[in-house]
């Protein structure tokens, strides 16, 4: 039975995952800590005598990838340890050890003395250890990791200790790339970049070291901020500097820019310079947002234009590493098997994936809708199935009925919302918010909105994807399985563009494919050639009438099949497409040809009839 991917079978222990982790702010500096290191687990937190055996970071210990295959259970403790050591000439002025994401919490020790912790299994964090390595002598990294998992109500995912169905293997520990650089005591700390085609220019913000930051060093003696210089070029070519004072917005002028869209996903590139400290990074210059069409429909738009997202459900598994991808190849295979199927759009489903992969969605061309990750207590099976079939609206600010009673885990997902946004929005291929789904652990959505919207004000926000609609955010997001699409008079009436964020679901069992007996799927097919006859059947019959009534965008699911669940487009080990490629193409083709004709100005002439009346204008961002 086939469940391994290509890349598992050629993965080298000793380069695992070697690539520059963070493209976004991009330095010379870079000593990749993955590959084998040792570890143990324990029934508390005291240091482990021996040590049990050797584990391969990042990959969770329940991964098949990481060489151990148990289950980190809650109230257990999961110990990690390995040397380190600087290379000659690697110090500059700090040392920052980063983590790509360790679930769910950790403390971080270096010669038996706990340099620092972190609590939230999916964001990166950074921890300086100067003090500890300068003398460049070898010294003990260790890590102390729990995880309760879905017994708390800390944000989990799909994980589940009981896993079957739409739920999935839990996993634990250090899942993305573990690495160390140098930087000045004057340094780059973060950047955010946002483009302005209104203005025709860029707005950055470098943000600096600073006294109360670790690794800041010592603050100006004069107490005036450091003056930033940031470049723009495009191919090589410098277009445009500024320098101003960090910490504040710097407009960099770039008239009549070229713009990032799908089919040209063109990047500027962005150098920036503090003081002795000199990162890389990049833009892309585009603007999303909802606004009317020539028939006053709202619509998703994309530079001021209308655009169909023809999106894929990404789950982000692998059947080796879980949540960790064997290689960087891997996740740009994924990537490309959706364009060439014929999709423009991802939504990235209720995980973070490592940096490397929103770079790649920026370079190659893919609109990303970006799921917040869910938390909370046991859900209420009234609350997030029964929606399913029948129209069940709640409000949710009734707390307990979503699992979300308590007011420690309510601020503990407020903040991870605000960190993910802060962490993802220099991203262009991010175009969409999803800070909730089917009610999982949903609270408040307005308010959700309203703090994504303070962050950042230049994307769309899904505020309840599936059911529970608040009537807030620019979407009204439906999930269509066991009815049929069928569009309403009102879509649109409340200035929201209407979508199907998520539909279809069929599923195909590939004998020596799969993950086991049990086949999890909306609608069952036995073939190659009947799946595609019934995607193409769905995709004609249903969401191709919906266009012309508004319908802005879909997301089909799914990309990949996951452990129970053989609704993929692509066999888990991404080894077997599912369908014709050349007839999906073909009807995805049919949607944005649709569409087009539908939303062009010449489609709205004085001898047209508008089926809708028109819609309040949200304006394009």
């Amino acid at each position: 039975m086939s469940r391994r991917t290509p890349w598992a079978e050629t993965l080298d222990p000793d380069a695992v995952l070697p690539e520059y982790p963070r493209p976004q702010l991009a330095r010379d500096s870079h000593l990749n800590l993955n590959g084998w290191w040792e570890h143990a687990f324990a029934a508390d937190d005291r240091r482990p005598t021996a040590w049990d055996g050797r584990i391969l970071v990042p990959f969770s210990p329940e991964a098949e990838l990481s060489g151990v295959g148990r289950q980190l259970r809650p109230g257990e403790h999961l110990w990690y340890r390995r040397t380190v050591r600087l290379p000659e000439g690697f110090l500059v002025g700090r040392v920052l050890l980063h983590f790509g994401a360790v679930d769910q919490r950790c403390r971080v020790f270096v010669d038996g003395v706990e340099l620092g912790a972190h609590e939230g299994g999916y964001l990166p964090f950074s921890i300086d250890v100067t003090e500890a390595l300068a003398d460049g002598e070898p010294h003990d990294l260790t890590v102390d990791v729990v995880d309760p998992s879905d017994t708390s109500t800390h944000s989990r995912g799909k994980q589940s200790l009981k896993r079957g169905g739409i739920w999935y293997t839990a996993q634990s520990g250090i899942w993305q790339s573990v690495w160390m650089e140098s930087v000045p005591a004057l340094h780059v700390r973060a950047l955010d970049l946002r483009p302005r085609l209104d203005a025709e220019a860029i707005e950055v913000v470098v943000e600096a070291s600073v006294p109360d930051d670790p690794a800041a060093g010592e603050p100006p003696s004069d107490g005036i901020p450091p003056l930033a210089t940031v470049i723009v070029r495009a191919e090589g070519r410098e277009l445009a500097r500024a320098e101003g004072p960090a910490g504040r917005p710097l407009t960099v002028p770039l008239p009549g820019a070229r713009r990032w869209s799908p089919d040209d996903p063109f990047l500027h590139d962005v150098e920036v310079r503090l003081g002795d400290d000199v990162v890389q990074s990049y833009v892309g210059m585009r603007s999303v947002g909802v606004a009317p069409d020539a028939f006053g429909r709202p619509r998703l738009m994309l530079n001021g234009e209308p655009v169909f997202h023809a999106a894929v459900l990404d789950q982000g598994y692998w059947p080796e590493g879980l949540y960790t991808p064997p290689s960087d190849e891997a996740m740009v295979h994924d990537l490309r098997s959706m364009k060439e199927l014929g999709f423009n759009a991802v939504r990235k489903h209720i995980k973070i994936e490592p940096l490397r992969w929103y770079h790649h969605c920026d370079r190659l061309g893919l609109l990303v809708w970006q799921d917040m990750v869910n938390g909370g207590r046991r859900y209420n099976p009234a609350v997030i199935t029964l929606p399913v079939k029948l129209p069940v609206r709640l409000d949710d600010r009734r707390h307990r009925l979503f699992g979300r009673q308590d007011a420690a885990g309510r601020a503990e997902f407020t903040a991870e919302l605000e960190e993910t946004v802060r962490l993802l929005k220099n991203s262009p291929s991010v175009v969409v918010w999803v800070p909730f789904n089917e009610g999982w652990g949903q609270f408040d959505a307005l308010a959700a909105v309203d703090r994504i919207r303070a962050i950042d004000p230049d994307r769309v926000v899904d505020h309840a994807s599936g059911w529970h609609n608040q009537r807030g955010g620019d979407l009204e997001s439906l999930h269509v399985y066991f009815r049929k699409l069928k569009p309403k008079r009102g879509w649109g009436r409340d200035g929201r563009a209407v979508v199907v964020s998520e539909y279809g679901g069929y599923s195909l069992r590939v004998p020596g494919h799969e993950f086991g007996p049990k086949e999890f799927g909306y609608r069952r097919y036995r073939s190659i050639d009947a799946l595609t006859d019934g995607f193409v059947e769905l995709h004609r019959a249903e969401v191709l009438p919906a266009i012309a009534a508004g319908l802005s965008g879909v997301v089909y699911t799914q990309l990949s099949d996951v452990e129970d669940e053989l609704n993929g487009l692509l066999t888990a080990d991404r080894t077997v497409v599912k369908v014709d490629p050349g007839r999906v193409r073909g009807v995805i083709g049919e949607l944005f040809a649709a569409f087009d004709q539908v939303t062009a100005p010449a489609a709205a002439s004085p001898a047209s009839t508008s089926p809708t009346s028109p819609a309040p204008t949200r304006p394009t961002r």
